[in-house]
């Protein structure tokens, strides 16, 4: 009697555990997304509108994830959607890096004049670093209501992980910095996958860099004074 619920599907065994390895497997790769995400919304005036962007944003998000999961298979014969997600991220680490604005503001991601501005850049940035998760995800199991289940609560993992990581952009010297860094691990890994996909690094290689990156952005805090008036 064990022996038949183990078997028959999708109740066996082995679905189970691909749903918590895909849990983890998302887990884990939405840290550096959230921080993006989070470093993004902070180009909105205010933590309640910078949570509502993100609210909405994600919103938009699940939708063109669930639809990327479900062409997957589709997709991922056409190497132009990764030149493009690796375009992407890559154009926002120049834009953020490359800014000139003044030393004494926390915020060198873009600004936004309007809510509706920062949703699209939201859900687009998901998006692309979808491109990566996703394509992860199927290569581990071809059952798509798995791949939904796990990308389904990657996305509220997601949510959050960019509600702390907005608080710690304030309270982290270097945390933006590391964020953008990390996303920049992503672009140019979706960009040796349409290059050169042989010299592609693995997965646990860009999760040990992502951490390492991580340690050095939480490794210093803003002075109690600076802290407070940016507040």
């Amino acid at each position: 009697m064990i022996d038949q619920i183990f078997d028959f599907p999708p109740l066996g065994l082995e679905t189970p555990l691909l749903l918590i390895i895909l849990i983890t497997l998302e887990a884990i790769l939405s840290a550096d997304n959230a921080i993006a995400l989070a470093a993004i919304a902070q180009g909105l005036q205010g933590e309640k509108l910078q949570r509502q962007a993100l609210n909405f944003g994600l919103v938009v998000a699940y939708v063109l994830r669930m639809t990327l999961i479900l062409t997957a298979t589709w997709v991922i014969d056409f190497w132009q959607f990764e030149l493009l997600g690796a375009a992407y991220l890559l154009w926002l680490v120049f834009k953020y890096f490359t800014s000139r604005q003044a030393e004494e503001e926390n915020h060198h991601g873009p600004k936004f004049t309007s809510f509706w501005q920062a949703i699209p850049m939201i859900a687009l940035t998901d998006l692309a670093f979808s491109l990566d998760s996703v394509t992860t995800a199927i290569a581990i199991s071809e059952k798509t209501w798995l791949v939904i289940a796990g990308g389904t609560i990657g996305v509220i993992t997601l949510r959050f992980l960019a509600g702390l990581f907005i608080r710690w952009l304030d309270e982290y010297v270097h945390l933006e910095d590391a964020g953008y860094i990390t996303v920049g691990f992503v672009g140019l890994r979706l960009l040796v996958r349409v290059v050169a996909p042989s010299l592609v690094p693995p997965q646990w290689l860009l999760i040990n860099a992502v951490a390492l990156v991580f340690v050095w952005g939480f490794s210093e805090r803003v002075p109690q004074q600076e802290e407070q008036s940016s507040n």
